[in-house]
């Protein structure tokens, strides 16, 4: 364990078009060699397609995406003895939006139906609108983990 401070949380500013907290994680996920404006361009376009596909709302259709596609538990391995175990334990609300930011972009770029990033982040939304695509089942896959080693549950520290 470190002596030192905890890090501090910084605070993340709000997105210049919708206001939204997430939506500048999301930007700083895709950016790539600090390229903001793109990476905003991209999910900016990606909304304004969710919206042209869907003639819902995009700000609400990517909120319950992201709530498809967030973990409840995962596993942590835990060495007890000579044995390590997978324990499964509850996510902290800031890492399932973490990790669903994360498994969202990841899958996005992996896509290889669509050619444009655009496209690729707008297609991966409306899957995890849907329950279906990459990123739902790597949340399906951890959950389902997490169930097969319940047992170890006691373990938990």
């Amino acid at each position: 364990m470190s002596r030192k401070k905890s890090a501090q949380k910084r605070e993340v500013l709000r997105d210049p078009k919708y206001n939204e907290i997430v939506l500048t994680k999301l930007v700083s996920k895709i950016m790539f060699g600090g390229k903001k404006s793109t990476a905003e361009g991209i999910v900016y376009g990606a909304l304004d397609l969710i919206k042209e596909k869907t003639g819902e709302d995009p700000i609400k259709y990517f909120h319950k995406a992201l709530n498809n596609i967030k973990p409840q538990v995962e596993v942590k391995s835990r060495r007890v003895g000579g044995a390590t175990y997978q324990v499964p334990v509850e996510v902290r609300p800031e890492r399932q939006e973490s990790l669903a930011l994360r498994w969202l972009t990841a899958y996005a770029r992996d896509r290889k139906s669509e050619k444009r990033m655009v496209e690729k982040i707008a297609a991966e939304l409306i899957d995890a609108y849907n329950n279906r695509g990459g990123s739902f089942k790597k949340k399906d896959d951890t959950h389902r983990m997490a169930e097969a080693n319940r047992a170890f549950a006691h373990y938990r520290w």
